[in-house]
Formats: C-alpha cells, structure tokens, sequence
C-alpha cells in the first residue's frame, strides 16, 4: 500500500472513532500540522455526514455489552500464522467494543457499511491535490481545508463552526496574482463542506493564498472581498 493510501486509512480510521484516547489525541495534533491528513479527515467526515444523520441512535442495554465482551474474551485463539499479517481496517472495525459503545447499533451498522466504502477507496484512490491551503483564524485557529486540484477546481472543507447569519454566505477567495488582486472561487451557503466548480485561472502554486470572508448571499457585490475575513492561509504542495 502506498503513503497516501496509508494515509487515506489512518483518517478514515481516525473519523471513525476507532483509535484509543491517547492516539485519537495525537492525530489531533496532526491535524493542526499535516495539511494532507487535515484534508483527508475532511474528506471522510464528509461521507460520514449523510450517514450519521441517516441513523437514529439506539441505545444498547448494559447487559448487551456484558454480553458481547464475555464473548470476545472466551472466544478461542487460533495458532498464529507464519507470517501472520495486520488486522485489516473491516477487522478492525468489527472489533472494536469503543467504535460500537459510542454510535449506537443503528449508527455502528452505518459505520460497518462504511467499511465497505473505505476498502474501495483503498482501491481507488481520489485525485490529487495539486495544493492544499489550512486556513487560519486571526487567532491562529485551523478554520477550513482547501485543497485545489489541476483544473483549478476545489474542495473546502470546514473544520471550525461558524454560524452564517441569515442572507449571508461564506465566500472563497485566492490571490493567483497580488497585482491583479483576489478572485472568487466559489460560494457556501452554509458551513458544510463544499466541491467548487473550476474557475479560469493559472494554475495553483505553492504559498499562494485562500481566504474565507462573510458575504452577501449572493456573493460580494464589486467582484472583491467586502466581508470581514473570517480565515486564511497560504497553500503548499502535498508531500
């Protein structure tokens, strides 16, 4: 398996809910450091968006899980193969007593089938960033992904809430050239995240800036940023 296909599991993984506290802590670390698995998480949290909101959480008796976990523990071990290879990701999941305690037997069965779909990434892997932006706060707080592909199409995704007021829109913009000033790149009407359609530019390059402002729903009346400007940042190639 190659990095980035490693890399693609580990944040479907991480998504997922399915590290101990101790590693899930430090991959958030990793998201304020690593544009690339920043991305991908996104990525995969926008997946898991439809189905969470697909499945009503049920709430497993206690009992249930004594059940399950005596289970487990009684069950017989097999003699270790010669070369005995990693769990797989699906062996993983269904492993995973901290996955099913906290979604529910509805949501864990989504997250099951969502195994599925992450095996199939794994043989498809998704286009390539040409560069990958972290947008910033003026505190300093990681606010949006962006990645940016070839044909100058893009997807935003947000990883700070922000709350749109009525009649508004978040709208992106990027600085191909400080003489010619920003260019709009596309609207989001709400704080989800977001596949912008290709604009007429040069092509994306390293420490070129993206900014998120708050615009009028239909975008800035003069074709230019107007709205305060909620994050930024300067894109870089994926390693």
């Amino acid at each position: 398996m190659s990095a980035r296909e490693d890399l693609d599991v580990e944040a479907g993984e991480y998504a997922l809910g399915l590290f101990a506290p101790e590693e899930a802590d430090a991959l958030e670390r990793r998201l304020l450091d690593d544009p690339a698995f920043a991305a991908a998480v996104g990525r995969w949290r926008e997946r898991l968006h439809d189905l969470d909101r697909a499945a009503e959480p049920v709430e497993p008796s206690p009992d249930l899980w004594r059940r399950i976990e005596t289970q487990l523990d009684d069950a017989p071990s097999r003699a270790p193969a010669r070369h005995a290879a990693a769990p797989g990701f699906a062996a993983r999941i269904w492993n995973s007593l901290t996955l099913w305690r906290g979604v529910g037997l509805a949501g864990a069965t989504a997250s099951v089938a969502l195994a599925v779909a992450l095996g199939a990434a794994r043989m498809d892997a998704p286009r390539t960033p040409v560069v990958i932006a972290v947008l910033l706060s003026a505190d300093s707080t990681p606010g949006a992904v962006v990645e940016v592909f070839a044909d100058n199409s893009a997807h935003v995704a947000p990883i700070a809430d922000v709350q749109i007021p009525s009649g508004r829109a978040l709208q992106v913009w990027t600085l191909p050239d400080p003489q010619t000033g920003p260019v709009s790149i596309g609207l989001m009407q709400d704080n989800r995240q977001a596949r912008l359609q290709p604009v007429r530019l040069p092509a994306p390059k390293p420490r070129q800036l993206y900014e998120i402002t708050l615009e009028p729903a239909t975008g800035s009346p003069t074709g230019r940023p107007t709205g305060p400007i909620l994050f930024k940042g300067y894109a870089e190639p994926p390693r």
